[in-house]
């Protein structure tokens, strides 16, 4: 599924293929079905950072200093 979102940290709209379910996904974002981390427990950490705050590894690294563990 492609995924828009906005950087929290540097207002960069950008997309992203993330392999979830687009109902699934829709739900999550209805605030139905929990946790990102249960709910997309198969796609990396990355992945579902990029859909809670639109961040990249390099803008993360950047702002943060480590990397996102996945």
């Amino acid at each position: 599924m492609l995924i828009k979102r906005t950087s929290m940290l540097t207002g960069i709209v950008r997309e992203r293929e993330i392999g979830v379910d687009p109902d699934i996904y829709n739900q999550w974002l209805a605030g139905e079905g929990g946790l990102i981390q249960n709910v997309f427990s198969s796609i990396s950490n990355s992945d579902r950072e990029f859909i809670l705050t639109g961040t990249t590894d390099e803008e993360w690294e950047g702002a943060f200093g480590f990397e996102i563990n996945d």
